[in-house]
């Protein structure tokens, strides 16, 4: 079926006993992405409130309608230095519109069947702007975490500085409160692994600021009360112009949505030994994108440490994600006035911590050991993440990488001259030995034909010392050919035929065979110069120089 989400197939051997299991974990899980749904939201310039539904309406949609059984979705902070730039730039009714086209892109990447080129997207990069969100979240987090409460420029460098000028005003109470969450988020899970830590260190510092009445800034005195109730219906304005000044945002949030989404999956898959959609996951959470903007939300993805969570507490199918979403729900319409109480610091704290683990430091020494183009690419995407912003150090990375590939692909491409001499092959498709006769030269070319090989070819026929009779091309070793290097091999035998060069190919495979005859170069050539092996070339060969004609 072209659309079958993973809750469609998975009530099929569904009992009591995986009920229950799933109703414990959606309720834990559900906790644990209170003080996170929350706190992203603050993160990302929007309310307490609109991270709330965000999670709401996400974790339902992503777990009835995803590819993957396990998958938590909700706001993530992948998504935090993005989705702040667009509010600070275009408000919120620009980060709704972007979300919605973002959406949009999903479910066409979805129903185009894109899901599994996401996965090509190579590690450094990927690890490389893992690591500078990390340090983006850690850095703006550093403002509530030490009680400054000032307005933070977009851009680390900046943020750093002014940290530093305020360093001085630091509020002793707010730093106490976050050093203790991070003590809890760190401390707890050795000593209590089954108790959600980052709810401790709310509670705990939530009932010290009002018990103390610490002076510290909670959500409460500095957004207001949390409403209680249905947050209703949002429709963005939309503009043609408006869309066009989005679009780029739009593709970053879908392409890092995407990315994350199907990077939580496979990390589910390998804890719980199931295999995922990526199509169907893609589709889901670009229904969830687009729904969520209805209610105030921000975008979604697939959350990996909530996932994660939803897997060590038990889950059997969807359904706990759908019970973590209620879970939240009731929290949003009866006791969302509560959590105005939390301490921003706290909440810092515990993004803070988020940002800790999510940093792939272990990839850097691991990636410096193996090739030093890797680690440049790792280094320019991290840099530029956090320099810049993620758009330019995602595409900054993919384009080395790109070039990268490009070269270690042009490097495993070799075409050499074979004389009976030379040869270093044995068996049956050898030439030692064999009668090759005078003025006609042969070619071995081995690895993948494509654009940057087409010179390789061309410099090798300039040195193959005057103007050959004929020339043989074995091609047994070429498993695949594209566009760029048929044009340039259509070149060459284009220059070949005007110089009066007789040219054949032996054991040509099936792929490259098929990409000449669809573009006419296999009839321009002749099917009969196109041979079985080295012997029958040679055979035909001889015939020619004997006056005969190949047949």
């Amino acid at each position: 079926m072209p659309f079958q989400p993973e809750s469609f197939r998975s009530w099929r051997s569904y009992d009591r006993r995986s009920l229950v299991a799933d109703v414990l974990s959606g309720v834990t899980v559900g906790v644990i992405a209170l003080p996170l749904a929350i706190g992203f939201g603050i993160a990302s310039g929007v309310t307490p409130n609109q991270g709330l539904w965000t999670a709401i309406v996400a974790g339902l949609v992503i777990s009835l309608l995803g590819g993957t059984r396990f998958q938590i979705g909700g706001p993530t902070g992948a998504f935090v230095p993005v989705l702040a730039l667009i509010v600070a730039q275009h408000g919120y009714e620009g980060l709704a519109l972007a979300t919605m086209m973002a959406g949009v892109m999903l479910i066409l990447m979805g129903a185009l069947k894109m899901g599994r080129l996401i996965k090509f997207i190579p590690y450094p990069v990927t690890a490389g702007f893992t690591s500078g969100i990390a340090v983006i979240i850690f850095t703006g987090q550093l403002n509530e975490f030490m009680g400054l409460g000032l307005k933070m420029p977009d851009h680390v460098p900046q943020q750093v500085g002014v940290l530093w000028a305020h360093l001085a005003a630091t509020n002793g109470y707010a730093l106490g409160l976050g050093a203790l969450t991070l003590l809890i988020a760190f401390g707890l899970p050795k000593v209590a692994r089954k108790v959600p830590p980052s709810i401790v260190a709310v509670i705990v510092c939530t009932v010290l600021t009002q018990w103390l009445h610490l002076p510290v800034a909670t959500i409460q005195s500095k957004f207001g009360t949390i409403p209680s109730g249905w947050p209703g219906w949002h429709f963005p304005a939309v503009s043609l112009d408006l869309m066009r000044e989005l679009m780029v945002p739009a593709f970053t949030i879908a392409a890092l949505g995407a990315i994350e989404s199907l990077l939580s999956a496979m990390v589910a898959d390998g804890l719980a030994d199931t295999r995922h959609d990526s199509n169907q996951e893609l589709i889901g959470q670009g229904i969830a994108n687009v729904l969520t903007p209805l209610v105030g939300g921000i975008a979604v993805t697939g959350a990996i440490a909530r996932t994660a969570a939803n897997i060590r507490n038990g889950a059997r199918s969807p359904l706990s994600g759908v019970v973590h979403s209620f879970m939240l729900l009731l929290v949003a319409l009866f006791a969302a006035s509560y959590a105005g109480m939390i301490p921003l610091a706290c909440l810092s704290g515990i993004l803070i911590g988020v940002a800790v683990r999510m940093a792939e430091w272990d990839t850097f020494p691991e990636i410096w050991r193996g090739p030093k183009a890797d680690f440049a690419v790792l280094m320019a995407a991290f840099t530029l993440t956090v320099i810049f912003d993620l758009t330019i150090g995602v595409g900054i990375g993919l384009m080395m990488a790109a070039g990268l590939f490009v070269k270690r692909m042009e490097e495993l491409t070799q075409i050499k001259l074979v004389t009976p001499e030379t040869e270093v092959e044995s068996g049956g498709h050898s030439i030692a030995g064999k009668d090759v006769p005078e003025g006609v030269v042969l070619y071995r070319i081995e690895g993948p034909f494509f654009f940057a090989a087409a010179e390789k070819l061309e410099a090798a026929l300039r040195n193959s010392g005057g103007r050959p009779r004929a020339v043989i091309l074995r091609l047994r070793n070429v498993p695949t050919m594209d566009m760029s290097g048929l044009h340039a091999f259509e070149v060459v035998v284009h220059k070949l035929r005007r110089d009066g060069v007789r040219i054949l190919l032996t054991a040509v495979q099936p792929l490259p065979f098929a990409v000449m005859e669809k573009a006419g170069l296999v009839e321009l050539i002749g099917r009969a110069k196109f041979c079985a092996d080295i012997d029958e070339a040679l055979a035909k060969v001889r015939k020619v120089f004997g006056g005969e004609a190949i047949a």
